[in-house]
């Protein structure tokens, strides 16, 4: 006989937890317990539950298994920033990165192996998607660079991007399931205010989210706001226009009353003049918003490369006399694998 496939005990519920105790004769805040030990305490054996009789660990132990990530390879940048490869049951392996500055330290975490987007500037893209997180996945990137932040920094983790590998918004149920446990008093109780996902565009799950009433907030990966330019570097916008993206984003503000986040790089030749401005300011008119202007990580092929100052401070310039608030990121981890995918492209 082949023997039983054990199923990962933190795929079930506190309530399926209580009835597998019961079942066996014991009592239902057993389940309790080991939710506690699952989540907030984040331990990934059976044998460290030291509130828990043997006997019980030994029952866990014949019906269940602790998947759990474990960070691969580990690049620490000159300016303070840790991106890690990280190594899934399977032997996948995604990224997270550690963003430390004065004030916070934000993690920036992945939500899919590979990507089933085709961005041309993006390293994840050259990655076929080959599966969504679980939620744990997910939520054990955050515990690890909570641990990174505190070891390294002396201070917990106070934010939490969406931007790593993949389109969370593609991975919509297990995305939100995470969240809720980062979010929960039984897990790491962080403040849903302090999330931020980022998406490509999918204005079908913008809708939804705006509809499920999330408190996260919500940043939009759009590099351009002209149909054919942002096509020729993001194709799938030939599916979703920004047309159906700009109404989605009239419907999620609309229904959230929160300030959109527009994520946007410059690259020369690309996007780089005043034509493409005034387009973006246009785009932004509906709601009050925030243009993130990121410098670029090039992925090794020269295709893209980073505009000149001149055309940012055009940009700058043009956004603020149009009321629209922007600031200017400088790229991090400039001497590790910083663009997003390369890490894991090696590993």
């Amino acid at each position: 006989m082949e023997p039983v496939k054990k199923k990962d005990i933190r795929a079930l519920t506190k309530g399926q937890l209580r009835d597998f105790f019961v079942s066996r004769g014991d009592k239902p805040f057993r389940g309790n317990q080991v939710y506690e030990w699952l989540w907030k305490k984040s331990v990934h054996s059976f044998e460290a539950m030291t509130n828990i009789s043997l006997e019980s660990r030994q029952q866990l132990s014949d019906n269940f298994v602790i998947n759990h990530i474990k960070v691969d390879q580990m690049q620490r940048s000159s300016d303070g920033t840790i991106k890690n490869a990280v190594r899934l049951h399977d032997d996948l392996v995604v990224e997270s990165v550690l963003i430390p500055t004065k004030t916070r330290t934000t993690a920036c975490v992945s939500s899919q192996v590979g990507c089933s987007l085709d961005c041309r500037f993006c390293a994840t893209a050259r990655l076929k998607r080959m599966r969504n997180l679980n939620p744990d996945e997910i939520y054990d990137q955050v515990v690890a660079i909570d641990n990174e932040s505190r070891l390294y920094f002396g201070r917990p983790l106070s934010n939490i991007v969406f931007m790593g590998m993949g389109e969370p918004l593609m991975n919509y149920n297990n995305v939100l399931k995470a969240i809720d446990l980062i979010t929960s008093d039984e897990g790491l109780g962080m403040s849903p205010k302090r999330i931020t996902v980022s998406t490509s565009g999918v204005p079908k799950m913008i809708r939804k989210m705006a509809d499920d009433g999330v408190k996260f907030k919500l940043a939009v990966s759009l590099h351009s706001a002209i149909d054919e330019i942002r096509t020729s570097i993001m194709p799938f916008n030939a599916t979703f226009t920004l047309t159906d993206l700009r109404e989605a984003l009239e419907y999620w503000y609309q229904k959230t009353k929160t300030r959109i986040t527009y994520e946007y790089v410059v690259w020369d030749g690309i996007n780089d003049t005043q034509k493409d401005v005034d387009a973006l300011v246009n785009f932004c008119r509906f709601a009050p918003s925030k243009v993130n202007l990121i410098e670029y990580n090039p992925i090794d092929d020269g295709e893209f490369k980073q505009a000149s100052n001149t055309a940012i401070d055009l940009y700058v310039d043009t956004l603020e006399r149009n009321g629209i608030v922007v600031t200017v990121r400088r790229s991090r981890g400039k001497d590790i694998d910083a663009a997003c995918g390369q890490l894991a492209n090696k590993s």
